[in-house]
């Protein structure tokens, strides 16, 4: 029980000076008073909707060359050398590798906003060289420095998102980038749709490719910088002016508080050092982190989105474009789930459900393949599970994969944790683009979708038994709760 002084409203009789409350009434005025001060979501969201340009920017990459890479081919002499194109398609993950292991070091140095700046050089160098190239080796280039730039901007996102955020939105609003990327591959496969009767178009698309660099570079000269990085540069008015905008005045002293704390518990050195990844705690958070991508990458999300344009000719779908666009806005769909959900169930269910809903998906592929079905039904059995398994990709294992490592990182080395993570992302993704085919050539299409299946009900497993739930969590509060877990786990 507790006491609290009542408000004498009525001045003819005499009132008691003091009301006796529970607990919990207490604690609901309290949160009221709070709430009063809660600036919600809307202050932040025009940071994290800059940010996400550059997960737009991801998606329109990954769906440009889709449709005019034959008439790049002829332009550049490699047609019908399918090893060539398939280089020039996917040479920017080597790129991407790079980019992704360079970032952790830029954000520890200069921060989540300069190094967005920085990182559009060689997205917006990239789309204007490959625009105007006359060479194989000038497109392998651009495609080059465009992997670079997605590389650095997929690690980056998230960090900024989940570092901007308020607590209570910080789910949502994270899987906004998911929704740019989605995007970014409709608007691509829209683009795309002349290049099939002009054999030039595919200059224009990629010249347009540098616009929203450009977008980026301005949006982000009016972003704010993370409050934590701010604090641990010693820029404390800065944070403190940050918290107040973005997160409402009630917020700032406990927020300040909380940055201060985790500093002098980690140090205040602005950089981590690689080899702290191997230490405890950072060394369990590493290894979720390489694990989640992992899993993801071979549960075989690629595999089924390069196959897919081949289930939907079997029910007469024959125009690649248009199959890519179906997928395209399964995806969306998805991910606008995903936006509702993620601070409502939080993210250890919603990856769980997503990987026990791509198992379930993928048997219902492998048993239309396998079962002597009539025709018909088979093909739209088939078609339904691969709708199916996209969705719910999206719904989890798409955005929470990259939310969650970042909240589960401490302050001190969330950047290295994420590049390391993100770079074994960019090996799995190469492996599985490099094996795929040539696995299905020698097993068929049913075992190889079945092996999906079983990743993802291990995946399903690893998220339920290692992932810390974090919705409604301060990042610092998570961190302070990790720490202390190790230590006890050490004793």
């Amino acid at each position: 029980m507790s006491v609290v002084p009542e408000e004498q409203h009525v001045k003819r009789r005499a009132a008691p000076l003091f009301v006796v409350v529970t607990d919990g009434e207490l604690k609901s005025l309290q949160e009221k008073g709070h709430t009063r001060n809660d600036l919600g979501w809307l202050p932040a969201f025009p940071h994290v909707l800059i940010a996400s340009s550059s997960n737009f920017l991801f998606g329109y990459h990954i769906g440009v060359m889709n449709g005019p890479i034959v008439s790049i081919a002829r332009e550049l002499g490699f047609e019908g050398n399918s090893f060539i194109e398939g280089l020039v398609v996917s040479i920017f993950i080597a790129g991407a590798f790079i980019g992704s292991l360079s970032c952790g070091s830029l954000v520890d140095k200069f921060g989540c906003r300069r190094t967005f700046q920085v990182d559009t050089i060689p997205l917006i160098l990239g789309a204007i060289v490959s625009a105007q190239a006359h060479s194989l080796d000038e497109m392998l280039f651009g495609r080059f420095l465009v992997g670079l730039g997605i590389g650095v901007n997929t690690v980056l996102v998230p960090i900024y998102i989940s570092e901007v955020a308020p607590t209570k939105y910080r789910g949502s609003l994270g899987t906004i980038c998911q929704i740019g990327t989605c995007l970014g591959i409709i608007v691509s496969l829209f683009l795309g749709i002349p290049s099939e009767n002009d054999p030039h178009w595919w200059r224009t698309i990629l010249y347009l490719a540098s616009v929203p660099g450009f977008i980026l570079t301005l949006g982000m000269q009016f972003a704010v910088d993370s409050p934590r990085w701010l604090c641990k540069a010693g820029r404390l008015e800065d944070a403190q002016k940050v918290i107040h905008d973005l997160w409402g005045p009630s917020h700032v002293d406990k927020a300040i508080e909380e940055f201060q704390s985790v500093i002098r518990s980690d140090g205040n050195d602005l950089e981590s050092r690689w080899s702290e990844l191997l230490e405890k705690p950072h060394s369990r958070v590493a290894f979720i982190g390489g694990a989640l991508f992992v899993l993801q990458q071979f549960a075989g999300i690629n595999g089924v989105l390069y196959f897919s344009s081949l289930t939907f000719q079997d029910v007469g779908i024959t125009s690649g474009a248009l199959a890519s666009l179906y997928i395209g806005l399964t995806n969306f769909a998805g991910a606008l789930c995903a936006l509702y959900l993620m601070d409502k169930q939080g993210r250890k269910r919603l990856l769980v459900g997503s990987y026990f809903g791509m198992a379930i998906s993928m048997l219902l592929v492998v048993y239309s393949i396998t079962s002597p079905l009539d025709e018909e039904l088979g093909h739209n059995l088939s078609i339904l599970g691969t709708i199916l398994y996209i969705f719910m990709f999206a719904i989890g294992a798409g955005p929470v994969t990259g939310l969650v490592i970042p909240e589960i990182s401490s302050s001190r080395t969330r950047g290295k944790i994420m590049s390391f993570s993100f770079s074994v992302h960019w090996v799995c993704n190469f492996l599985v683009g490099l094996f795929f085919l040539e696995l299905v050539e020698k097993l068929g299409i049913a075992p190889v979708y079945a092996s999906f299946g079983a990743v993802s009900l291990l995946a399903a497993a690893f998220a339920y038994y290692f992932i810390v739930e974090t919705k409604g969590r301060s990042l610092e509060e998570i961190e302070t709760s990790l720490n202390s877990t190790s230590a006890a786990n050490d004793k």
